[in-house]
């Protein structure tokens, strides 16, 4: 603990370590109750919609408060938004697991609790983007390498998540849940000793002031914004509709059960985490790197995500199909970490990464209830659609995304 965060570019690897922890503990938070899903829908005696509803009643309360958070981390600090997120997290851990330990009918004291995770998820992770970019300053090689590293976190916890997931149901049911509090635990003491922001140069703008700014940077950079917002939206809703997909087929179609249905949940997700870590090393500021990566990866989501639900029946193509879609997802999301988080000014960087990462919720959140509906009848044709819309984001992409200069945004004059 001798080195800490400092108001330069040498952050330590504790420090690092400490971000990291936050998106790794929301994505277990979230992803390790996919595999039980199934579970949750006999113990509770639910639909298929409402056990979806686990899921998205937790991105659904992030979605609204996420930018109220990049607010006021930009208002009054990072890490004061963070520490009492996290509180909220491991209450909400607490209340959905003693609901399903001890109520009867547990279902909606179990999306209450869940609501709280998401209001505490909604002022902790998304809050790291800024945060990195204020610790490592106007340094993109080293933003664009700790972001690679932050989002590798992220979707190492979507591997570790489905065999977490799996076996502390085994174990007892609604043990998941108790189990984000515990990791919420951990992640709380990490940043309370080893995370330290840099101090203010100067006073944060006032909030009328801070509004118009805001504005002005949509007015006058919106296009490039909101193609990354939209295909933020986009791969989260791809990548737990398909999540959601597989947890219900490998039981049903494939008797897959228990760990063992972990493990294999965990083949596409541990691609898309080392997509993700290799992206992350690899674009170092680049603009027009990135801009290819954009298109390559979204050409690749649109040829293997159609392919889904005809490939469904037989497990080693169904396998190959969702592991080529990881490789595509997890090449795309470092690379829109750095995007928003290189080229936005300290002022803003909270509330403007806050919205990029509401968006992503958005997808979060469709996916799993959407997907309950569409394989009932529409099975083939939503993964197709799902294909065309991602070609239809390429030109989104090639239009509006420039590479002759970097869109790093000035604060606006008022």
């Amino acid at each position: 603990m001798d080195e800490q965060c400092k108001n330069s570019n040498k952050v330590s690897n504790w420090c690092v370590i400490s971000m990291a922890s936050i998106p790794l503990v929301m994505t277990l938070g979230n992803s390790m109750l996919i595999p039980v899903l199934p579970i949750f829908e006999k113990k509770v005696g639910i639909s298929s919609f409402q056990t979806s509803m686990i899921i998205t009643s937790y991105s659904i309360a992030s979605i609204f408060l996420i930018p109220v958070a990049g607010y006021l981390s930009d208002r009054f600090g990072r890490k004061i938004v963070i520490l009492p997120s996290l509180i909220l997290a491991l209450i909400g851990g607490l209340i959905s697991g003693f609901a399903s330990w001890k109520i009867n009918d547990p279902f909606t004291w179990i999306i209450a609790g869940r609501v709280l995770q998401g209001i505490g998820a909604a002022g902790a992770a998304p809050i790291i983007l800024p945060l990195v970019g204020d610790l490592y300053k106007d340094d993109d090689e080293k933003t664009s390498s700790c972001l690679g590293i932050i989002e590798t976190s992220n979707t190492f916890g979507k591997v570790l998540s489905p065999i977490l997931g799996a076996a502390f149901a085994a174990f007892l049911w609604y043990l998941p849940f108790f189990s984000i509090s515990f990791f919420s635990l951990i992640s709380i003491v990490l940043v309370l000793f080893f995370i330290r922001i840099p101090k203010r140069k100067e006073d944060p703008p006032a909030l009328v002031a801070f509004l118009k700014n805001t504005r002005k940077i949509f007015i006058n950079e919106g296009k490039w914004i909101f193609t990354v917002f939209t295909m933020g939206i986009f791969i989260m809703y791809v990548l737990f509709a398909v999540l959601f997909f597989l947890s219900d087929v490998l039981e049903k179609t494939h008797n897959l059960y228990g760990v063992k249905k972990g493990f294999v949940l965990a083949v596409p997700l541990l691609a898309l985490c080392l997509s993700s870590f290799i992206t992350g090393r690899k674009i170092k500021g680049d603009l027009k790197l990135m801009k290819r990566i954009m298109i390559v990866s979204l050409l690749s989501i649109a040829s293997s995500v159609s392919f889904v639900g005809f490939v469904s029946d037989r497990l080693i193509f169904l396998l190959a199909v969702t592991s080529f879609l990881g490789l595509a997802i997890g090449a795309l999301l470092p690379t829109l970490d750095a995007i928003i988080t290189e080229n936005i000014e300290k002022e803003e960087r909270g509330t403007i990464s806050s919205f990029y990462s509401s968006s992503r919720f958005i997808g979060v959140a469709a996916g799993p209830p959407l997907m309950s509906i569409f394989m009932k009848t529409y099975l083939n044709e939503s993964f197709i659609g799902a294909g065309i819309i991602s070609i239809a984001v390429v030109a989104l992409v090639y239009f509006f995304i420039k590479t002759e200069e970097k869109p790093r945004l000035k604060e606006a004059v008022i």
